[in-house]
This record gives C-alpha cells, sequence and structure tokens, in this order.
C-alpha cells in the first residue's frame, strides 16, 4: 500500500487516485466503489451519481479554478491539487483560494511531482497531506515540513509577518 505524508507523520494512503486514460471521457469514465479522488471533470460530469458517496475526494489540476467547487468544498473527505512538475507553483495558490476563500477545513492533498524541498512551503498555503514522488523517500520528505524554523511571510499558517510578530513580543517585554 502506497504512503502519505498526512498532519506530519507518515500513513498508510487508503485513497485510489483516478486519472482518465487515453479513450476515457469524464462521463464515461467508471468509478468503482470505495475512497476514490476523481479528477474535477469527472465530478462535473457525473455529479449527480456521485454527489451522495462519502467516498469520493476531487483533484483540481493546475489549469483549473477552485471556485468551481464554490459552495461544495465542505461535502469533500479529500480535495487534492495536481503539481504536474516541479516548477508549476499554480497549485500553491489554489491551495490557499480553498482554504482562504472557500473555507475547506478537511484533507488538502498536495500530489503529481510533490518534492521535499516544497513540503515546507506547501503547508504554509494550506496542504496538511503530501502524496510524494514514489521514487523519493517519503521519510526523508517528512522532514521537508521542519526545514525552517520561522517564515518571514504571512500566510495561511502564520497570520502576521515575522516583523509584526516580533514587534509585539518586544513591546509585551517591555510594559
Amino acid at each position: 500500500m502506497r504512503e502519505i505524508i498526512k498532519d506530519k507523520a507518515v500513513i498508510a494512503d487508503d485513497w485510489t487516485l483516478l486519472q482518465l486514460a487515453e479513450g476515457d471521457t469524464p462521463e464515461t469514465v467508471a468509478v468503482l466503489a470505495g475512497k476514490v479522488i476523481v479528477p474535477l471533470k469527472v465530478w462535473q460530469a457525473q455529479q449527480a451519481a456521485l454527489q451522495g458517496r462519502g467516498d469520493i475526494g476531487v483533484w483540481i489540476a493546475s489549469d483549473e479554478r477552485p471556485e468551481a467547487l464554490k459552495g461544495e468544498v465542505q461535502n469533500f473527505p479529500v480535495i487534492a491539487v495536481d503539481f504536474p512538475k516541479f516548477s508549476d507553483g499554480r497549485g500553491y495558490s489554489i491551495a490557499y483560494n480553498l482554504r482562504a476563500r472557500l473555507g475547506y477545513t478537511g484533507e488538502l492533498r498536495a500530489i503529481g511531482d510533490v518534492l521535499r524541498d516544497q513540503l515546507f512551503y506547501m503547508q504554509r498555503v494550506g496542504f496538511n497531506a503530501f502524496a510524494t514522488r514514489p521514487d523519493r523517500n517519503i521519510h526523508d520528505a517528512l522532514k521537508g515540513l521542519t526545514d525552517f524554523s520561522e517564515a518571514y511571510q504571512a500566510s495561511w499558517d502564520q497570520k502576521a509577518p515575522l516583523f509584526r510578530r516580533t514587534n509585539r513580543e518586544e513591546k509585551a517585554l517591555q510594559e
């Protein structure tokens, strides 16, 4: 069974990622029973048949918009965001928007070309689960979540930038 990082621990992945094969269409691809993460296009095409299932997650490609799930995000136990290649950073914005603008509180998983060097930054925008590349050591990748002890910029995980946090701490010590 494949392993993923979730909530800063390595666990067994009990979800299946559905990818369209050549000749498949979003309307006709079969979604098997069990925990399945389907492409956004499959969800949109088969929503009537899939929406009653509690074991369906959805994955968003880097060229798709998370707003397509507006009003529905809390219905999914997992939403995954695909990183087709290491240098494609659009997934960071998708994750941030899912958390900050659409209010998603469930498992937000990074899939695709996910490497250790990205994990610290991915968690900063709201990811709490990571399906790293299978050719890399997942236990080594886990260490990537703690590569840095402090972050300068504000983000999903830290609302105030470092200079604001530091000034408040100094003022509290002076009083």
